[in-house]
C-alpha cells in the first residue's frame, strides 16, 4: 500500500485529494494546523521517518488572498519557509519521496502574457503570491540541484461546494440561493466585468496525482483555458433558481479594484504530457455550486 502525506488535508483540495488517494488504495496521513510544525526541521524529519511516505502533497497554505496583507508573516512562514523545510527534510531522510507543491496563478500577478503558461514571468502582487513564487523557486532548485522528484502545479481558480462563502463563486451561489429562498433581498458585488478561469476542484486534484506520477518532475499550469466574467457567473447562478439577476444584484463601486487583467491559463503541457483535461465545464460548475447552497439553505 502506497503511503502519502497530505498537508492541508481538511481544506477543499486536501479533502478531495485524500478521497482520491484512498479510492486508489493509498494510506493517507493528513497533516493540518496544530498537528506538526512544518517550519521545524526536527518535526518534519521525525514525521517522514515515522510515516515513511512515498509521496508528499503540500497543500498547506492560507488560501484567501486579501487576508495575506493582514498576516504577511504567517503567509510567508507557512507558504514559503515550510516548503523549504519540507524539501530539505526529504533530501535528508529519503530523496526518493515524490513532492508536490500547490502553487497558484496569483504568482503571475498583472501578467502581460495572455494566456499564462509555465514560462510566463512571475510578478507577484501580494504576500500570498510572493510566498507561492518563493515556494516554486525552492521546488525547482531542489529538483535541479539535488535531483528530487519535486513539482509545482500552478493552479488557476478552482471551486466546489466545499469552498467557504467568502470566495466569489461561492458568494454568488449562496446569494442566489438565499434570495430565492426569501432569506435575503440583494447581493452586493464589485466589478462584474472581471474575468477569470474557473475550474472544478476534483479535476485539479486529479492533475496533482498525475504530476506526481509522471516519470519526469516539472511544473505545470492547471487551468481550463476558458475566460468567463463575473457577470456570466451571476447570470447563470440566478437563472438556475429562476431569478433575473438584474433585480437583485447591486454593484458597490468601493469593491471595484480598477482594471483587472484577464487571468486565464494555457494547460497545453498538462494536456499533452499528462493526458489531463477538465471534465466539468463552467455552466455545470455554477449549477453544482448553486444546488449545494440551495440544499444547505433549505435544510
Amino acid at each position: 500500500m502506497t503511503r502519502a502525506i497530505v498537508t492541508g488535508s481538511r481544506g477543499q483540495d486536501g479533502s478531495y485529494l485524500t478521497e482520491l488517494l484512498m479510492v486508489r488504495g493509498y494510506e493517507v496521513v493528513g497533516v493540518d494546523r496544530g498537528d506538526v510544525e512544518l517550519t521545524s526541521r526536527d518535526d518534519v524529519e521525525s514525521l517522514l521517518r515515522d510515516v515513511g511516505p512515498r509521496e508528499i502533497y503540500n497543500l498547506a497554505s492560507p488560501s484567501f488572498v486579501p487576508e495575506s496583507w493582514e498576516r504577511p508573516e504567517e503567509v510567508l512562514r507557512v507558504g514559503a519557509l515550510a516548503v523549504g523545510v519540507m524539501l530539505a527534510a526529504v533530501a535528508r531522510v529519503d530523496p526518493a519521496i515524490r513532492f508536490f507543491q500547490a502553487s497558484s496563478a496569483e504568482v503571475f500577478g498583472a501578467a502581460t502574457d495572455v494566456p499564462q503558461t509555465e514560462t510566463t514571468p512571475y510578478r507577484p502582487g501580494s504576500p500570498y503570491a510572493a510566498a507561492k513564487a518563493c515556494a516554486d523557486t525552492l521546488v525547482s532548485s531542489y529538483r535541479e540541484h539535488l535531483g528530487l522528484h519535486a513539482s509545482s502545479g500552478i493552479l488557476f481558480n478552482h471551486e466546489s461546494p466545499r469552498r467557504p462563502a467568502h470566495f466569489l463563486p461561492a458568494k454568488v451561489a449562496r446569494g442566489a440561493a438565499a434570495i430565492a429562498a426569501g432569506r435575503e433581498t440583494e447581493l452586493v458585488l464589485g466589478n462584474l466585468d472581471a474575468q477569470r478561469d474557473w475550474g472544478y476542484a476534483p479535476d485539479y486534484v486529479e492533475a496533482m496525482w498525475r504530476i506526481v506520477h509522471h516519470d519526469v518532475p516539472g511544473d505545470y499550469v492547471v487551468a481550463t483555458g476558458e475566460l468567463h466574467s463575473v457577470r456570466e457567473l451571476v447570470e447563470l447562478a440566478f437563472a438556475h433558481v429562476g431569478l433575473d439577476w438584474r433585480e437583485h444584484v447591486r454593484v458597490d463601486e468601493s469593491l471595484v479594484r480598477g482594471e483587472e487583467l484577464p487571468v486565464v491559463g494555457d494547460a497545453t503541457k498538462a494536456r499533452t504530457t499528462l493526458g489531463w483535461a477538465p471534465t466539468v465545464g463552467f455552466e455545470e460548475l455554477v449549477r453544482l455550486l448553486v444546488d449545494a447552497w440551495v440544499a444547505q439553505t433549505s435544510s
